[in-house]
C-alpha cells in the first residue's frame, strides 16, 4: 500500500493519539482509584457499625447480618477447629483476628474475636494500618477494609467476650461481585499500546528511509534499477523522485559520453588504418617506427577512455563467482606468456570456537587453503582490475606476486611488486584520471589504469589502497563479498 501522508501530518497524528491515550489512561486510573477508595471507605464504615452493634446492641447496617451457629459448629469453633464448621470451605485457610477492647471508655467493652475462613488465601493482618491511639472499632473497620480489598468470599464468624460464636454475612461489603471494576490494568495496557504504536510507526518510517539509503548505497555494486519506487511518507517520495531524475540525467550523460567516444573511436579507425598503410610505404625505418608508435598510442588512449567510461556506466551485471579461481586463471595467463607473475596460496586460517557447556576450553577449527572463495561480482571488470595492477607491478618492478585475504564480509586481492622505487603515497596520488608519475616518461601508459581499478573497486563496495613493503610496493584491492 502506498503511503500518501507526510511526516508533518503523521507527527501531529501521533502526538494527538499519544495525548488522547494518556488522558484516557489517567481518567481510567483515577476513576478506578476513586471507586476503590469509596468501596473501602464503605467497608470501613460498616466495620465501625458492626463493632458498635455487637458491643452496644445497636442495629446492624443493611449490608450486614449475623446468624448464631448451630450447637455442633459452636462447639467446633470454641475448640478452635474452624475447618470442621459445616459451612467452611474445603482446605480452608484460617486467619484469626483478636481485637482488644478499649479500657479507657466510660462503658465496659469485651474483646472481639474474628475468624476469617477463606478458601484460597490468608489475610495479612500485620499489614493493617494501625496506630497506638486507634480504637477497637477503628481496628474492626480496618479489618473490614482488608476484607473488601481482596476477592475471596470468605466465611466470617465473630465472638464478643464469652458470648457464643455467630456467623457474619457481609457479601454486600466484601463479596467479589460487589468490588468495583478495576480499570487500572486497562489504563496501563492503553499506555503500553500507545507507546507500541508510536514506536512501530517511528521504526517503520525510519526503516523506509534506511531501506532506500541502503539500496542507493549498494546500487552500483549490485546493479541497482534505473529508478526507484520506495514506499514511505510524502517527503521520502519527493526525495526518491529527485534521485530518479538525477540518475536518469547521469545515465544519459554517461551514455552520451560513451556514444561520442565510441563514435570517435570508430571514425578514427579508418584514418588510422590509412595512416598505417601509408606509414608502411615510408622507407625511413626510424621515421616509420615513430609514426607507428604514435598511431598505436592514439588508438590505445581511445580504448582506455572507452574502458573507463564502460566501468563508470556499470554495464556488466554482477553474478556469483569463485574469486580464487579467477585469480588463478589470470595469473596462469601471465605464466603462459613467460611473465614473472606468481600466485601465493592463502595460509590456513584458525577459527576460535565458542565455549561449550560440556567443555571449559575453546575449540578450534582450521579452514584450509583449498576452500572456495565465492563473491557476488563482475568477472570481466575484476579481471581488468587485476590485469592493470599486475601490469603496473611489472612495469615498475621486476616481478609480481598475487595473493588473497578474506574474511566473512570482504575479500582483498593483493598484488606485490619487487624492486619498485615508488612509495605508497606517491602511487595513491596517481589514481586521478590521466595522472602519471615523474619517473614514467619511458613507460607506456595513459594514466587511466589505476583510475579504472579504483572505479571497479567502488562498484564492488570496496577501495584501492597501497602499502610499502620491504621489497617494493603492495596494491590492495578490497571488495565486498556479499
Amino acid at each position: 500500500m502506498r503511503h500518501l501522508h507526510s511526516l508533518r501530518t503523521l507527527t501531529l497524528a501521533l502526538i494527538l493519539f499519544a495525548f488522547c491515550s494518556g488522558a484516557l489512561s489517567v481518567f481510567l486510573w483515577m476513576q478506578s482509584n476513586s471507586a476503590w477508595r469509596d468501596h473501602q471507605s464503605k467497608a470501613y464504615t460498616a466495620g465501625l457499625t458492626f463493632y458498635y452493634a455487637l458491643q452496644r446492641g445497636n442495629a446492624f447496617s443493611d449490608e450486614l447480618r449475623t446468624v448464631p451457629l448451630s450447637p455442633d459448629d459452636r462447639a467446633a469453633a470454641s475448640a478452635g477447629e474452624f475447618q470442621q464448621l459445616s459451612n467452611a470451605p474445603r482446605a480452608a485457610r484460617i486467619t484469626l483476628v483478636p481485637i482488644t477492647a478499649d479500657v479507657d471508655r466510660g462503658r465496659a467493652e469485651a474483646a472481639l474475636t474474628l475468624a476469617i475462613i477463606s478458601p484460597d488465601l490468608l489475610y495479612r493482618i500485620a499489614d493493617l494500618s494501625l496506630s497506638e491511639k486507634q480504637s477497637a472499632a477503628e481496628t474492626t473497620g480496618e479489618v473490614f477494609r482488608l476484607l473488601s480489598s481482596l476477592c475471596s468470599d470468605p466465611m466470617v464468624i465473630a465472638k464478643v467476650g464469652q458470648n457464643p460464636w455467630v456467623q457474619v454475612y457481609g457479601a454486600p461489603i466484601w463479596g467479589c461481585d460487589m468490588a468495583p471494576a478495576d480499570r487500572r490494568l486497562l489504563a496501563a495496557l492503553l499506555v503500553v499500546l500507545a507507546f507500541a504504536v508510536s514506536i512501530t510507526v517511528s521504526l517503520n518510517l525510519s526503516s523506509d528511509f534506511t531501506t532506500f539509503a541502503d539500496q542507493l548505497r549498494k546500487r552500483r555494486r549490485i546493479g541497482g534499477p534505473a529508478r526507484y519506487d520506495i514506499q514511505g511518507p510524502q517527503e521520502l517520495q519527493d526525495i526518491v523522485a529527485a534521485v530518479n531524475e538525477h540518475l536518469m540525467a547521469e545515465r544519459a550523460q554517461l551514455e552520451g559520453r560513451a556514444a561520442v567516444l565510441s563514435g570517435v573511436s570508430h571514425d578514427l579507425g579508418t584514418p588510422a588504418t590509412r595512416l598505417r598503410l601509408r606509414t608502411a610505404l615510408i622507407e625511413d625505418q626510424d621515421l616509420r617506427r615513430k609514426l607507428e608508435a604514435d598511431i598505436d598510442s592514439m588508438t590505445g588512449m581511445i580504448e582506455s577512455v572507452l574502458t573507463y567510461t564502460r566501468a563508470e556506466m556499470n554495464a556488466e551485471d554482477p553474478r556469483r563467482l569463485s574469486l580464487n579461481a579467477l585469480i588463478e586463471a589470470v595469473v596462469a595467463n601471465y605464466e603462459d606468456m613467460g611473465r614473472a607473475v606468481s600466485y601465493r596460496q592463502p595460509e590456513d586460517v584458525i577459527v576460535q570456537g565458542g565455549r561449550s557447556v560440556f567443555m571449559s576450553r575453546q575449540g578450534q577449527t582450521v579452514v584450509t587453503q583449498e576452500r572456495v572463495i565465492t563473491i557476488i561480482g563482475r568477472p570481466i571488470s575484476l579481471e581488468r582490475a587485476m590485469t592493470n595492477l599486475i601490469d603496473n607491478a611489472l612495469k615498475y618492478g621486476r616481478r609480481a606476486t598475487v595473493s588473497l585475504q578474506t574474511n566473512a564480509d570482504t575479500a582483498t586481492i593483493i598484488v606485490e611488486d619487487e624492486g619498485s622505487d615508488s612509495s605508497a603515497e606517491d602511487i595513491a596520488a596517481l589514481m586521478a584520471p590521466f595522472r602519471r608519475g615523474n619517473n614514467t616518461a619511458t613507460i607506456e601508459g595513459y594514466g587511466l589504469g589505476l583510475t579504472i581499478v579504483a572505479t571497479i573497486a567502488k562498484l564492488h563496495g570496496g577501495s584501492l589502497t597501497f602499502e610499502d613493503t620491504s621489497s617494493g610496493l603492495s596494491a590492495r584491492l578490497m571488495i565486498e563479498r556479499g
